[in-house]
């Protein structure tokens, strides 16, 4: 039987965090960190199947989880979602914005509908989730923001995948400002942003073959490390961490190159992904 928040003692201190795009992936290996580390959970994504599926296995580890399904593409998402949360009488004590996700048809190939949802999943939506939630948590004196962005958004922008690196661009500079301006709160703010990670994010937007293909094994990281990485460091406060040497050795490469090498490298990368 799942625990329930009701069951709760009060005595019994137990965060809650609200994770965004739970149903797979980097945000499912989140739900089991977080679990792991004793919180209790709020899951959010489109598909509510394997949210519940998710829920019942964190059961197991004696985590209460609240399964809220919601398309974060909607407008008028975050305020629901906020409104559903506040009416279960939960407390958000960590927000981990990580719903997302990408379309590699090529700008013109792809529809403005898309594009648009993409925004509002990935910039639109983590900055209302972080302007709902934030300022309690500021009240409380304790809060955790956590933003799944991408290695991507330190890189040049990759043509084929026209707004993916640029919208993660946002995300780091927003996750860093909030940083600097919840500093000494109690609230700490992270970007999260990893390279290539096995999950089905790849098989969602339909690069699957080509990206193993391209990049040699040792190049990809697992979910469940990307996920304890970026646990870690927003409990330690970082503005922002890179899991794995290599993606930052290559950030650090794109960011020192001349704009024409840098962007002749990302040129490359595209041409093996067959994009452009």
């Amino acid at each position: 039987m799942r625990p329930e928040f009701g069951d709760r003692v009060k005595s019994n201190v137990r965060r809650t965090a609200l994770i965004t795009g739970a149903s797979a992936g980097i945000g499912a290996a989140l739900a089991r960190v977080y679990a792991a580390e004793g919180w209790d959970l709020i899951l959010t994504a489109r598909r509510e199947a394997p949210l519940q599926a998710l829920a019942a296995e964190l059961a197991g580890q004696g985590a209460a989880v609240a399964v809220i399904p919601e398309d974060l593409a909607d407008p008028d998402a975050p305020r629901r979602l906020f409104e559903a949360i506040r009416a279960k009488g939960l407390t958000v004590d960590g927000l981990i914005n990580n719903a997302g996700f990408s379309r590699t048809a090529g700008f013109l190939d792809t529809e403005p509908e898309a594009h648009a949802a993409m925004i509002r999943v990935m910039m639109t939506a983590p900055v209302e989730l972080a302007r709902l939630f934030a300022p309690a948590m500021v009240e409380r004196g304790y809060g955790r923001i956590l933003n799944v962005a991408s290695l991507a958004g330190r890189m040049p922008a990759t043509g084929g995948d026209t707004l993916y690196g640029p919208i993660k661009s946002f995300l780091i500079k927003a996750s860093q400002g909030l940083h600097l301006e919840l500093r000494g709160t109690g609230v700490h703010v992270t970007a999260l942003q990893p390279g290539y990670t096995l999950t089905e994010f790849h098989d969602a937007n339909g690069t699957r073959a080509e990206v193993s293909a391209a990049y040699p094994g040792w190049m990809w990281q697992t979910a469940d490390h990307v996920a304890r990485i970026g646990y870690d460091a927003v409990e330690a406060n970082r503005p922002a961490v890179t899991p794995g040497l290599m993606n930052n050795l290559l950030a650090g490469l794109a960011k020192h190159l001349p704009d024409r090498l840098a962007l002749a490298m990302v040129g490359g990368h595209a041409r093996r992904l067959k994009r452009i």
